[in-house]
């Protein structure tokens, strides 16, 4: 028997089997062929399944970089460093940075 003969042989033996509602056992007792054999065909089958899934394509994704506006910006430079601050910037904390950089810089 070949082997595309053989597949299409199980494949009608599952289809057969799954509309039966039998149990495993009970269906192959019924149709003369092994558990073993069945388990094997099902995972076969679920096998390829899976491996013929398609992969994922990929998407382009357009992402446009919003203007910034360097109106509002303002440099601080402290030393080698320079700091951009931005309109709701926290003033504790560039408080404290810059006293760090005057320590260090």
């Amino acid at each position: 028997m070949k082997q595309t003969d053989l597949r299409e042989q199980w494949e009608a033996r599952i289809k057969d089997y799954r509309a039966s509602g039998l149990t495993a056992e009970k269906w192959c007792a019924e149709n003369e062929v092994t558990t073993r054999q069945l388990w094997y065909w099902l995972r076969k089958f679920r096998d390829s399944k899976e491996s013929s899934v398609r992969p994922p394509q990929w998407v382009p994704v357009n992402v446009h970089q919003p203007q910034e506006n360097t109106e509002s910006l303002l440099l601080v430079k402290v030393g080698a460093a320079v700091i951009e601050i931005r309109p709701g910037y926290n003033p504790t904390l560039l408080s404290d940075v810059v006293r760090t950089l005057q320590a260090l810089c």
